[in-house]
């Protein structure tokens, strides 16, 4: 392989993505041997949506003899990823920053940003919004003489996959955004698909969220918000834009 005398050989590309990835599994282990000491606290208040809505007596159970001990590590280790994202993102941008352009540069800092917000943003929307009212839904609806027990292992991982879910579909706006900016398309055209885009977004909700339209809506209608703020972004960009051209084409 051939290089440009201006751009470096391509295994020192190879030797900065190791050192970044070693950096990067370094500060989730970090965050992990710091949460691991709070495990059993942390999944207690993760549990807490739950627990505050079922029945008097009832409690959460543990069918496999290790999930007490496996269950709180294993959220402790998801929850030291998120911990490190804001990190994790800057390492990614330090790798390519170099490659960008000063005006590409300007944009692609608030983009990292607002992506750590709103993918924070998601995860707390879920707890504190979706969480409350779905497990109230689903404790009410129990049949008569069912004694609810959920299993701490399943918990964690239904709770897990609505974090995720929400924490993506929280980056729509970005999403958006972006596609605009590179040309992928228009802001035209992405109006004239909003019908689409909002029935997708409860298709979306059904398969991501559980059985029940509290947390698809839950799910959809922000997608559906986050899709508007990312065009109202655009246009902004855009006018931004034009406005500049002008401003070069009066001068010119």
């Amino acid at each position: 392989m051939t290089t440009d005398a201006n751009n470096p050989p391509f295994i020192e590309h190879l030797i900065e993505i190791r050192q970044r990835l070693i950096r990067s599994v370094l500060a989730i282990l970090i965050c992990f041997a710091g949460l691991a000491v709070f495990a059993n606290d942390i999944y207690t208040q993760i549990a807490s949506p739950l627990l505050e809505v079922m029945p008097e007596g009832a409690g959460m159970i543990a069918t496999d003899v290790a999930a007490p001990f496996f269950a709180p590590f294993k959220l402790a280790f998801m929850l030291a990823i998120v911990v490190a994202f804001p990190y994790l993102l800057h390492q990614m941008w330090g790798f390519i920053a170099p490659g960008l352009y000063s005006h590409e540069k300007k944009l692609a800092a608030p983009i990292l940003f607002s992506s750590v917000f709103l993918f924070y943003s998601g995860i707390a929307f879920a707890y504190f919004v979706v969480f409350p009212l779905a497990f109230a839904f689903f404790t009410s609806v129990a049949p008569e003489g069912i004694t609810i027990a959920t299993d701490i292992s399943s918990y964690l991982d239904f709770v897990l996959k609505i974090f995720i879910a929400f924490g993506f579909a929280f980056e729509v706006p970005i999403v958006v955004f972006v596609a605009c900016w590179a040309g992928a398309t228009s802001v035209e055209s992405l109006s004239e698909k909003r019908p689409y885009v909002v029935v997708s977004a409860f298709i979306l909700g059904m398969f991501l969220t559980p059985p029940d339209v509290i947390s698809q809506t839950l799910l959809a209608v922000p997608m559906w918000l986050l899709f508007e703020l990312g065009l109202l972004m655009s246009r902004l960009v855009d006018k931004k834009k034009d406005g500049q051209q002008t401003n070069n084409e009066l001068k010119e």
